[in-house]
């Protein structure tokens, strides 16, 4: 596998955690982690990163 084949792979990788990410808030699933129980807002955060870490694979790709 080469440089630009990985970073293809890991965007799209990247790309399928940001579209679970859109359909967590748009559905409002809950995520339990053990006892604990992931708030919503947390897929706030992981949708932006999720997405630039994504382009920056398509780009180095």
């Amino acid at each position: 596998m080469t440089a630009s084949q990985y970073a293809m792979f890991v965007g799209f990788i990247f790309t399928i955690a940001a579209v679970v990410q859109v359909v967590r808030l748009a559905t409002g699933f809950q995520v339990v982690i053990g006892h604990t129980t992931v708030p919503v807002w947390v897929s706030w955060v992981a949708l932006p990163v999720a997405v630039v870490l994504a382009w920056l694979g398509y780009t180095a790709g």
